[in-house]
């Protein structure tokens, strides 16, 4: 969900992915591959502005925002009655204490589920896709992998109402400058028509829609591809799916050529120093002896000797390797993490009817699927944890669950919904049912 400057720094990190990873284990990623947030600390209204300076502060806004387009009475209409929640300020201020791998990331964003509905969806907007794939040049496949991790296809968009996450933060915490920004932005939209107040639900930091974009990149880029007159991403798939494709498109999308795929490298080759922005020529790479990871030749289809490509390792050099063009550089523009990126790449490839990464990834207790997920809650329950519902999201409670039934078993108690537990559990279960 980045639509943000890259002005934002930390903060990208601290929000862009907070419902890909509420999709996939409710927890709230930053932009390296090996470090999520998980755990929140509680912290009272008393350290924030009365009621009184808030609505002060807000008031003094008000030529700010008719200096950025907002009309005098729209900003009085949306602000008359508005109140902070500080929830939002406990989020901005978020400090991680969980360490989520990339393969516990992409195993519950890119899993069989999420693959299954993607190719219902694909089907069911065909028609839409098609047109939109033709005026954009971005295939269907990864619009639609946008969607599915952005927010599960529209089932999780977010709660918070725009105004009052975005007031907020425009006068509390860090960052106001820049929230005021997307505050007064959200109030230009509302001021236009396109949507309603109560549609302008999302993510804590405001970022809504099918898509998640945040209210400046909606103005820059939304699109009415239904033909309504109006540029709705929150009730529209059409305009949702369209605005996505046109984000690529202006974020450098290069039609027909590919994000980039997998690559096996000779034996002994050092991979230092490589990087997705570290950029050289198909034929430097086929002259140090790289293949793709099924054995085929490198260069096919729309690619040339010339074609620029990076060598990322997210796991180093023992997990998949992956050559990666402009195409992922788009994506990654979406939000600044290259392990997200790499989620809606694979998504997209899967969609397609592509396998797995064919090299596993460097670890002995491989991720679980939300499935898979579910199945380990169960099993918790079962055994008295009071956890909640067995909802495939990884929280704190299942997480201590874990850990204290790791510490039972003799194993490591790292808190992880890991493949290692999921097979203790389905043993010790069997051993049960057979006495």
């Amino acid at each position: 969900m980045r639509r943000l400057s890259l002005l934002c720094g930390s903060i990208v990190l601290a929000f862009t992915q907070a419902n890909a990873e509420l999709i996939i284990n409710g927890q709230t990623a930053t932009g390296q591959p090996t470090s999520v947030s998980t755990a929140s600390t509680s912290i009272s209204n008393n350290n924030f502005t009365s009621q009184s300076n808030f609505q002060s502060c807000i008031a003094n806004l008000r030529s700010q925002a008719i200096a950025s387009g907002v009309s005098g009475s729209t900003f009085d209409r949306y602000t008359q009655n508005l109140t902070p929640d500080y929830s939002v300020i406990e989020k901005l201020n978020y400090q991680p204490e969980f360490s989520t791998p990339i393969w516990d990331y992409l195993s519950g964003l890119v899993d069989e589920e999420r693959v299954q509905k993607g190719r219902q969806l694909l089907a069911q907007h065909r028609d839409v896709l098609n047109r939109v794939s033709a005026a954009y040049g971005v295939p269907a496949e990864t619009v639609v992998a946008v969607w599915g991790v952005e927010s599960n296809f529209g089932d999780i968009s977010g709660k918070y109402p725009l105004l009052q996450a975005l007031g907020t933060l425009s006068c509390e915490g860090r960052r106001q400058s820049y929230f005021r920004g997307e505050f007064f932005a959200t109030m230009r939209i509302l001021q236009r028509g396109d949507l309603r107040e109560e549609q302008l639900k999302g993510s804590w930091a405001g970022a809504f829609g099918h898509t998640q974009f945040m209210p400046s990149t909606y103005e820059e880029l939304a699109v009415d591809f239904d033909g309504d007159g109006r540029r709705d991403l929150v009730s529209s798939t059409a305009d949702a799916l369209a605005s996505t494709a046109n984000f690529l498109k202006k974020r450098g999308w290069q039609t027909g050529m590919p994000w980039g795929f997998e690559v096996k490298v000779p034996e002994g080759m050092s991979i230092s120093g490589e990087s997705r922005r570290n950029k050289k020529s198909l034929n430097n790479w086929v002259n140090r002896g790289l293949t793709r990871a099924d054995g085929s030749a490198i260069i096919q289809g729309n690619l040339s000797e010339s074609s620029q490509a990076g060598l990322m390792s997210p796991a180093g050099e023992n997990g998949p390797l992956f050559l990666v063009f402009k195409n992922f550089d788009a994506i990654y523009s979406y939000n600044a993490a290259e392990s997200y990126a790499l989620a809606i790449a694979h998504l997209s490839d899967r969609l397609q009817g592509k396998g797995a990464f064919v090299q596993a990834w460097p670890t002995d207790d491989a991720g679980t699927s939300r499935a898979e997920r579910r199945e380990i809650q169960n099993f918790l329950l079962k055994r008295g944890y009071d956890i909640g519902d067995a909802d495939g999201l990884i929280g704190d409670k299942t997480r201590l669950a874990i850990r204290q039934e790791q510490t039972k078993l003799g194993l490591s108690p790292t808190g992880r919904a890991g493949q290692q537990i999921l097979r203790t559990f389905r043993s010790e279960n069997a051993k049960q049912m057979m006495q």
